[in-house]
């Protein structure tokens, strides 16, 4: 039997401050990129979370069983993440954190298309499809912008198709979590595959790349810890406490107030443009990821049978 709850007013508080936290890391990156590298940025954040994450385990009992049978799958969702904040990294380079946070926020939309391809249990209805083409839609009005802002700024098309990937990186690893043993692993220990592996990728991008710069700045150190502490450390694990506890399938549907805090925020602190063909696009992709993850909970509202 089932015992998890329904929405009530703690869940819908955490998820509030949940989405809040997603927002922000985008624009939190924009700031402390004249101080620290993105990817690096990233990579320290991996690192320093991975560890907290390690502690948390100790304290609690659960065993860090990292080199168990499922540490294939744990490498290759671990490199699935690393390439989807490589791809954010860079892509708030070039476009405004507005921008990244709503086309970041499309891995739903890709999970749930690869997923109906690959697990029974995931087929979409009709109404579903109709979400997808709303949100793919909303994609391309949204990439395409002010023209006159398109010509002017070509690097910001590539921004936008960096967060597009950055999406669909997440999309993946989301499918290659629902369909593996990683399914019934402990959420734990698969952030912390996922912490770890992108740690050690992240920074030999960063090497790569030449992105070494770290400013010791208060607002470098303030947006590392906002990175690390908050985002990727305790943020997450109100996330994997909110699944365990809360009917996953609502409580996911709260998600796309992730994008509307990114781009409020992004107006409010960076004051970036918000271009009405954006704008449109948005609340297109945002109406697709409803229709598309909460269509089971729509379903059974005007289905319910009247007392």
């Amino acid at each position: 039997m089932d015992t998890r709850r329904s929405i009530d007013g703690q869940a819908m508080g955490l998820m509030l401050l949940f989405c809040l936290c997603l927002g922000m890391q985008q624009v939190v990156l924009k700031i402390a990129g004249q101080d620290v590298a993105p990817v690096l940025m990233l990579a320290l954040r991996s690192g320093i979370a991975g560890c907290l994450v390690a502690c948390y385990m100790k304290w609690t009992r659960e065993p860090l069983d990292l080199g168990g049978r499922n540490w294939r799958q744990g490498l290759v969702v671990g490199v699935l993440f690393s390439f989807e904040y490589l791809f954010l990294g860079e892509a708030v380079r070039y476009t405004t954190a507005s921008h990244a946070v709503v086309f970041l926020n499309t891995a739903p939309i890709f999970a749930a298309l690869i997923l109906h391809f690959r697990v029974r249990e995931e087929r979409m209805a009709a109404a579903q499809w109709v979400g997808i083409l709303l949100a793919f839609g909303g994609i391309a009005l949204a990439f395409l912008g002010n023209p006159e802002n398109s010509v002017a700024a070509p690097d910001m098309l590539l921004g936008d198709f960096l967060a597009v990937m950055a999406g669909l990186s997440w999309a993946l690893t989301t499918v290659v979590i629902r369909s593996s043993r990683l399914a019934h692993n402990s959420v734990r220990q698969t952030l912390l595959y996922q912490l770890l592996v992108a740690f050690v990728l992240l920074t030999l991008a960063a090497g790569l790349t030449g992105q070494w710069g770290f400013n010791p700045t208060p607002r470098a150190f303030a947006s590392l810890g906002f990175q690390s502490v908050i985002v990727a450390f305790a943020a997450f694990m109100v996330w994997f406490w909110l699944i365990r506890h809360y009917q996953a399938s609502r409580i996911g549907v709260l998600g796309f107030m992730t994008p509307l805090f990114g781009v409020v925020l992004g107006s409010l602190i960076l004051d970036e443009p918000i271009e009405p063909n954006f704008l449109l696009g948005a609340l297109l992709v945002l109406a697709g990821i409803l229709l598309v993850n909460g269509y089971g909970w729509m379903k059974q509202l005007i289905f319910k049978p009247r007392p």
